[in-house]
């Protein structure tokens, strides 16, 4: 990671295994990802360990965290559309706690008419080993109401924006069809946590929409499940779906 930032301060003892950690998995599966943010007071780039799903600062008890932890999933993912322009939205309020996502790959499944399962896709940029996705992250501080013991909840949600024309044929079905990762140039997601950041600086980056050619996807075999694969492979090596229609062809109703 410090070849991409050499000023970045390590916050946590992070052992980074991308090989292990292909990608994050699905909302729900509240894990501990390794986050690169803007120190306040340093103003350096700092990386430290977060979970993934936003916890707002104002919940600020274990009752009002467990209310909060049930319907958690839908704080994972931020649409960038709203961070900006829908100022009563709690992501207009942390607007400035800019944060990347280091990833190596994401993975995204299609639906196919009359298949069972959905088939999975990998994608990542094609010009870049590792990513950083832009986000927003949130300091929560929960008392436990017995003793008045504190605990500190760092949690980052990730920016998502409208599709391309290649990911809204992959990601064709579900709730959240025709979104896809901010995908960004390694140059804007460093430009993205500077300590001054311009509105118009900061609509370029929501507005980026990375072109369809410079993505790499292809198919892989099922990542639902913890099982290794049958053939020995890596869960995001390329695996061939046997009569599996092209892009745009047998799309859901």
């Amino acid at each position: 990671m410090s070849d991409y930032f050499p000023d970045l301060v390590w916050d946590d003892q992070i052992v980074l295994d991308f090989d292990k950690g292909v990608h994050i998995q699905a909302p729900g599966v509240f894990g501990e990802h390794a986050i690169i943010y803007r120190n306040r007071e340093d103003l350096l780039p700092h990386c430290r360990l977060m979970e993934w799903g936003v916890i707002p600062h104002y919940v600020s008890t274990e009752k009002k965290l467990i209310d909060h932890t049930n319907g958690r999933t839908q704080w994972a993912n931020i649409r960038s559309e709203r961070v900006l322009d829908d100022k009563a939205s709690y992501w207009y309020k942390i607007r400035n706690r800019r944060c990347l996502v280091p990833l190596v790959g994401t993975y995204e499944h299609r639906e196919v008419k009359g298949w069972k399962k959905k088939v999975p896709y990998y994608i990542k940029p094609c010009e870049q080993e590792v990513f950083f996705v832009p986000g927003l992250y949130a300091v929560a501080e929960v008392a436990n109401e017995s003793t008045g013991e504190v605990t500190t909840h760092r949690t980052f949600g990730m920016m998502t924006r409208a599709a391309n024309s290649v990911m809204k044929q992959i990601h064709n079905s579900g709730p959240n069809k025709g979104r896809m990762p901010l995908f960004l140039p390694f140059e804007m997601s460093k430009a993205f946590i500077q300590h001054e950041l311009s509105e118009a600086e900061y609509r370029g980056v929501l507005n980026y929409e990375m072109p369809s050619e410079d993505l790499l996807y292809f198919t892989t075999d099922t990542i639902r499940t913890t099982k290794p694969r049958a053939d020995g492979k890596r869960k995001n090596e390329e695996f061939e779906w046997a009569k599996l229609p092209p892009l745009g062809v047998g799309d859901p109703d």
